[in-house]
């Protein structure tokens, strides 16, 4: 089956998920948290793009980029993905793939959804029952978007500008005010099948941008997710 092309518009943001392969562990101890990181700050600023959110899971990652030029996400990720396992097979004596295929993604609306996905992000650890508070996972961009401290890989969204001022504190709240299952369920639909989270009209609009169908249509039972957590 042939693969879906991408969305290929810039200044909107994508949720990207990108897996170890067979659901298996891609970071192993400190120093790949912060090469990971470091190779992705790198890419971001060669390729242009804006990185909104991110969280390093064990064995995935989630991010929230915007692209300022049409295939600058593939590049990037490509680019980090070469790097962060080369040290990988370096470090640990191994070789071989690291990822499951290539990376999952999915068309964002620059509105509520994108504060959705900020929150959805930075709540992983706590979903997975790795901390008790986002704030305690030290591989994501909570402490960021809460201005708790500078980080000149993240650049904050305008849609968090909706929150309230100061930033930090109303970002807290939202936190707090935790995504509800249709919520987080809508999102790993629309990033695992690679489609469209947003309204209906923004959905509308990129259909008739890219002449192509931003949501799917479920058909017998409904399909497990791989985007889960």
């Amino acid at each position: 089956m042939p693969r879906k092309p991408r969305f290929a518009l810039t200044d909107l943001p994508l949720h990207v998920v990108q897996r170890g392969n067979d659901r298996q562990p891609c970071f192993f101890e400190d120093r790949d948290y912060r090469v990971y990181l470091r190779a992705l700050a790198d890419a971001a600023l060669h390729y242009r793009v804006l990185v909104h959110a991110y969280v390093l899971m064990t064995n995935h990652v989630h991010l929230l980029l915007t692209p300022r030029f049409a295939g600058a996400v593939p590049r990037l990720m490509q680019s980090v993905g070469a790097r962060y396992v080369w040290h990988v097979n370096a470090t640990r004596e191994r070789t071989g793939t690291l990822w499951e295929g290539r990376y999952k993604a999915c068309l964002v609306a620059s509105d509520e959804h994108v504060l959705t996905a900020c929150r959805y992000i930075d709540l992983n650890p706590v979903r997975a029952g790795m901390v008790s508070g986002p704030a305690d996972y030290r591989w994501s961009s909570y402490s960021v978007l809460c201005e708790r401290r500078s980080d000149a890989l993240v650049t904050p969204h305008d849609a968090l500008l909706a929150l309230g001022v100061p930033r930090g504190p109303a970002y807290i709240r939202w936190c707090a005010d935790a995504n509800n299952d249709e919520e987080v369920e809508r999102l790993r639909e629309a990033t695992g099948r690679e489609l469209v989270f947003g309204s209906d009209t923004f959905k509308a609009e990129i259909e008739t941008m890219t002449m192509r169908p931003t949501s799917g249509k479920t058909r017998g039972r409904p399909r497990v997710s791989k985007c889960a957590v």
